[in-house]
């Protein structure tokens, strides 16, 4: 099995205002299929913002946005389904929004803990992030990189549709698992 290079390290202090590279960043997420296999899916629109404070890591701020529309999962009529009233219900609640509430730092780890509004919904979500690097790339843009995630319950949010299978369980988990492969460009 192969390794990705290892991360650089371009910037001692990555304080400051940053926004989310969205054509270098993944927002998915994976669900449990039939409880026999895991089916992974993940937003292609979305934005956001961070204040990143290192030297007082609660003042830093996150705000993002996630355009549901842009759901996919290599699969148009799930796709559909997830866009339909049995899920997001797009018509009415065309957003996820992200805010957080509290920041903490051990290190190159981070917990970001935040209001996260699925559908008319708030709930605090904890998730924990770590700094994969910095760097200056080659059209001078400051980078940052972080990977993350956390799970919740998406019957927390009113996702509640399910089909209950002959053999037992249900044909989607409610637990969710929430994956963050972010890229944020530093603000002039």
């Amino acid at each position: 099995m192969s390794q990705f290079d290892a991360p650089t390290t371009a910037i001692a202090d990555i304080a400051g205002d940053y926004a989310l590279d969205t054509s270098h960043s993944r927002l998915g997420f994976v669900a449990r299929h039939a409880m026999v296999t895991k089916v992974r899916g993940q937003f292609g629109a979305f934005e956001g913002t961070a204040n990143i404070d290192t030297a007082t890591p609660a003042n830093s701020k996150v705000d993002l946005t996630i355009d549901v529309t842009s759901v996919e999962t290599g699969n148009a009529d799930r796709d559909g389904h997830l866009k339909s009233g049995d899920f997001f219900d797009i018509e009415t609640y065309p957003s996820i929004r992200f805010v957080s509430t509290d920041v903490t730092r051990n290190g190159d780890d981070w917990t970001i803990t935040g209001d996260l509004t699925i559908k008319d919904v708030t709930k605090s979500v904890a998730i924990d992030f770590e700094q994969t690097g910095s760097a200056i790339d080659p059209f001078g843009n400051t980078r940052v990189g972080f990977e993350g995630e956390t799970t919740v319950n998406r019957k927390d949010f009113g996702l509640v549709w399910n089909a209950a299978l002959e053999t037992g369980g249900v044909l989607v988990s409610e637990k969710v698992k929430l994956e963050f492969d972010i890229s944020a460009i530093k603000s002039a």
